[in-house]
């Protein structure tokens, strides 16, 4: 099963990095394959609120469907999508980082092949840490730039 997780010390304090991971319609800033992340449910999320991701991969585009599963205000955040090839969990630990005005970050990507998709498995396993530092060298440049 595909896992894989990055830690950075981000220059920002833990409330303001949460508040980019909480606002779904800013995904895209951040995460390269997003084309677009629905809250479905409306209003805050919240645990239970439905997501839709919208991604676009080389020259593929797909949706999946999901949810958050777990949510505590500025500490961690944790959605779970799915579709017919894969099941995906993306979590976010947002902890005090060394000094007040810093953030230490964490960000776990794990992915459960399934159907046609367990052929998918190597090709996943070599791209999957590309993928997750990308994202968190966007979200450290987003948070500390005050976006």
């Amino acid at each position: 099963m595909p896992h894989h997780a990055r830690t950075e010390i981000v220059d920002a304090p833990p409330a303001a990095v949460f508040a980019i991971l909480d606002d779904v319609t800013r995904a895209p800033e951040w995460l390269a394959r997003c084309t677009q992340l629905d809250n479905l449910s409306g209003g805050p999320t919240a645990v239970g609120t439905q997501l839709r991701y919208h991604y676009k991969d080389g020259g593929r585009t797909g949706v999946m469907d999901g949810r958050v599963v777990a949510r505590e205000q500025d500490h961690k955040l944790t959605n779970s999508f799915t579709d017919k090839m894969m099941d995906v969990t993306v979590d976010f630990d947002v902890e005090p980082g060394p000094t007040p005005r810093q953030t230490r970050l964490t960000h776990t990507i794990t992915i459960g092949t399934k159907g046609f998709g367990k052929l998918l498995t190597p090709v996943i396993n070599r791209q999957l840490p590309a993928q997750t530092e990308g994202a968190m060298t966007e979200l450290k440049r987003l948070a500390e730039s005050g976006g």
